[in-house]
C-alpha cells in the first residue's frame, strides 16, 4: 500500500472533536505503519462515540484475518494506545477493530447474555460468564440492563468477570 493509497483509505469524516481527532489521526498513521511494516492492505474508518475514538480496520479479502484473532486486536489496541500516549501525553481510551472482529465478538457476548438470562428466568438466582477484559464486561453490563437484569463485575485481574442477577 502506498502512501497515497492509505491516505486515501482514511475516512475521518465522523470525528469533530479536535482532541479527538489528534487521537484518532495519531492512531490512523500507526496503524497505517503497521500495515505497511506487514505488507497488508487495509481502509480504516474512524469514529468518535461519546468522547471515544473507535477505528475499524477493514479489507475486502482474507489479508487482515491473522490480525483479527481476539488477543491479537487487543495487543494492538494496547500497542496503538501507547503510541497515542507518548505523542500526546494524554491517556487514550481508543477502541481498535479489526476485520470485523469486534463485532463478532459482541455477537458472542449477546448469547453469553441471552443464556445466562434464560437461566435466571429458568429458576438460577444468579449466572457468572467466563472471565473478559473491562471492555467486553462493559458491554455485558448495558446488554443486561437492556433486559431489565442486574450485573455485577468480580474477581481480580485476568479472572474478573460479570454475574448477572435478577
Amino acid at each position: 500500500m502506498t502512501e497515497q493509497d492509505t491516505a486515501a483509505a482514511v475516512d475521518t469524516t465522523e470525528v469533530p472533536d479536535e482532541d479527538a481527532r489528534d487521537e484518532a489521526d495519531i492512531a490512523a498513521d500507526y496503524i497505517e505503519e503497521l500495515l505497511d511494516i506487514c505488507d497488508l492492505d487495509g481502509d480504516i474508518e474512524i469514529e468518535e462515540r461519546a468522547g471515544r475514538v473507535y477505528l475499524s480496520v477493514t479489507d475486502d479479502g482474507e489479508a487482515l484475518r491473522v490480525l483479527s484473532k481476539p488477543d491479537t486486536v487487543t495487543a494492538l489496541q494496547e500497542l496503538t494506545r501507547i503510541a497515542v500516549q507518548a505523542e500526546t501525553g494524554e491517556f487514550s481510551r481508543l477502541i481498535l477493530d479489526v476485520g470485523g472482529s469486534r463485532d463478532a465478538r459482541a455477537d458472542e457476548l449477546q448469547r453469553l447474555v441471552d443464556t445466562a438470562v434464560e437461566r435466571i428466568e429458568g429458576g438460577s438466582s444468579s449466572a457468572a460468564l467466563p472471565p473478559m477484559s473491562s471492555y467486553e464486561r462493559k458491554l455485558v453490563h448495558d446488554l443486561v440492563a437492556e433486559k431489565g437484569f442486574h450485573s455485577e463485575s468480580e474477581g481480580e485481574g485476568r479472572d474478573r468477570h460479570t454475574v448477572v442477577t435478577r
